[in-house]
C-alpha cells in the first residue's frame, strides 16, 4: 500500500516537533481516510522537509501529529522555470496548473492579457490564486513532490515581461523560426503561453522587446492548455530530468 502524503504548506517542519493538522489535512486524514490516533503517514511542507509522522491526539474539530523521522530526497528539476500562463476559461486553468505541477514547474505566474477571456476583482483574484494554490499542492502529494511550486499573484502581461532578470525568457510562436528543442540551455527559464485567442501582435512585439526569444513546437497550432504542457515537456526532457 502506498504511504499516504499530506502537505502542511509552509509549516516549517522539524524533526520530534508536535504540529496541529491543518483543516485540510484534518479533512483528508481524519474524515476521508478514518485515521486514528497512532496511525502513520508522510508529511512535508512544501519548503523540502519532508518526515515521517505519527497522529498523537485526534479529536472531533482537530489532530496533532509528531515528525519521527526525517526523509531526505530530492526530485526537483534542476531546470528551474516560471510559467506565465495567460488565465484560460473554465477548468483549462486548473488542468493546466495541476499538470505543471507534476512536470516539475518552479513557479506560475497568471496573467491578463488582451486577449484574456476571463477577468476578476481583487476579491475573486485573491480566492482564485488560492484555490490553485491548493491545485499545486494536491498535485504535489500526488506526485511525490516535496517542495510546492509558489502561485503568484494574477499580474498584467506588460508587467510581467519586465521582470525575472538572468532567465532565458521564451513565448511560443507559431511564426518563429527556431524550434524549443534547438534553444541554447539555461538553468532558469521563463516561459510566456498565450490565451485561446493567442497573444496580440503589439504583445508578441513588446515580448521581443522585453528580450523573449519567439520559438515554435512545429507545424501545428496547439490549444493554449496543451501548448503549455507540451512546451514543459520538451524543456524538461531537453534540459531537465525528464
Amino acid at each position: 500500500m502506498r504511504d499516504v502524503r499530506i502537505c502542511q504548506f509552509r509549516a516549517n517542519l522539524n524533526l520530534n516537533d508536535t504540529f496541529t493538522l491543518d483543516d485540510d489535512g484534518f479533512g483528508h486524514l481524519i474524515r476521508v481516510l478514518r485515521f486514528k490516533q497512532g496511525d502513520n503517514f508522510i508529511v512535508f511542507d512544501g519548503l523540502a522537509n519532508e518526515y515521517k509522522a505519527t497522529l498523537e491526539e485526534v479529536s472531533s474539530k482537530k489532530a496533532s501529529f509528531k515528525c519521527t523521522d526525517k526523509i531526505d530526497r530530492n526530485v526537483e528539476s534542476p531546470l528551474l522555470v516560471e510559467l506565465g500562463q495567460v488565465i484560460s476559461r473554465g477548468d483549462k486553468m486548473e488542468f493546466t496548473i495541476q499538470k505543471a505541477t507534476e512536470l516539475g514547474i518552479h513557479c506560475i505566474t497568471p496573467l491578463y492579457s488582451s486577449r484574456c477571456g476571463v477577468k476578476l476583482d481583487r476579491k475573486r483574484e485573491e480566492k482564485k490564486v488560492e484555490q490553485w494554490q491548493k491545485i499545486a499542492i494536491a498535485a504535489c502529494e500526488q506526485s511525490g513532490r516535496n517542495v510546492v511550486p509558489v502561485v503568484n499573484d494574477i499580474t498584467l502581461i506588460d508587467d510581467w515581461y519586465k521582470q525575472g532578470e538572468n532567465a532565458l525568457s521564451l513565448t511560443l510562436d507559431p511564426k518563429a523560426d527556431k524550434k524549443l528543442t534547438e534553444i541554447e540551455p539555461k538553468q532558469n527559464v521563463r516561459l510566456l503561453i498565450g490565451p485561446e485567442g493567442g497573444l496580440s501582435a503589439e504583445e508578441i512585439d513588446n515580448a521581443a522587446k522585453a528580450g523573449f526569444q519567439g520559438v515554435t513546437l512545429g507545424p501545428r497550432i496547439l490549444r493554449t492548455e496543451t501548448a503549455a504542457l507540451a512546451a514543459l515537456s520538451i524543456l524538461g526532457c531537453t534540459f531537465g530530468d525528464l
